[in-house]
């Protein structure tokens, strides 16, 4: 299914783009406070870079979902009904918690100097691993209208599986974005103990990825069809 380019949001639209931005700005203190708070100082060039990079991320998705797919913000940043019950807290993981473990990690390991002075080559090769995993996120959300944060067959949305963009390469380029950022965040903040959190989240968002390609495959018309035409599931070939 092609998703169709919408002139402008309507006044419900209008909500959800309100709604996903108050999220917006308060995933995005959770992130400083938690790296700040935890490393002890807000004199940290590392964790300034970070946050800077995460908010552009963050700037880039209105500007290119606003007149996209107005529709999914807001889906995105409310409560979802019918959630697959081992999602509700892979979900949860993958998202919020691992994260959170990650950015602390990351302040504890500068405030205390675990870790040794990464070399700058690594650190700003890290920068554009995270920042080219948001763009693929962003990717897969411009060509998905689905996209959502919880696994669910969305009925009342008429859910199709989608064959543009990024699909055409692999069956789950969000989550292939995810573990770009999620692996390089810890190299980003010069922190080799982050490693330890980041790697578990990764093993949470493979996991979480093979589940819903399952529960798709039986639930979702089209898309066992979709995986004979686009046979990887996360890394190209």
């Amino acid at each position: 299914m092609t998703s169709s380019i919408k002139p402008s949001p309507n006044k419900g639209q209008l909500g959800g783009i309100v709604r996903w931005s108050i999220v917006s700005l308060v995933f995005m203190l959770l992130i400083g406070l938690s790296l700040f708070l935890s490393a002890g100082t807000i004199s940290w060039p590392s964790g300034w870079a970070y946050l800077v990079l995460a908010i552009v991320i963050q700037l880039l998705d209105a500007i290119v979902l606003i007149p996209r797919n107005p529709d999914l913000l807001g889906e995105r940043s409310r409560p979802q009904a019918g959630v697959e019950k081992w999602d509700q807290l892979l979900s949860r993981l993958m998202a919020t918690i691992g994260p959170l473990v990650i950015w602390v990690t990351c302040g504890l390991d500068y405030r205390f100097g675990w870790t040794a002075t990464l070399p700058l080559w690594l650190v700003l090769a890290s920068s554009i691993c995270v920042f080219a995993g948001g763009m693929l996120a962003l990717w897969a959300m411009a060509a998905n209208r689905y996209f959502i944060g919880m696994v669910r067959i969305q009925e009342e949305r008429d859910h199709k599986a989608i064959v543009e963009g990024p699909y055409r390469f692999i069956r789950h380029p969000g989550y292939l974005g995810s573990l770009l950022f999620i692996f390089f965040t810890p190299w980003m903040l010069g922190s080799i103990w982050g490693l330890v959190p980041a790697i578990l989240t990764c093993g949470v968002v493979i996991l979480r990825t093979y589940l819903e390609d399952r529960f798709l495959v039986s639930q979702l018309p089209g898309y066992r069809d979709y995986t004979n035409q686009v046979v990887f599931r996360l890394f190209p070939r």
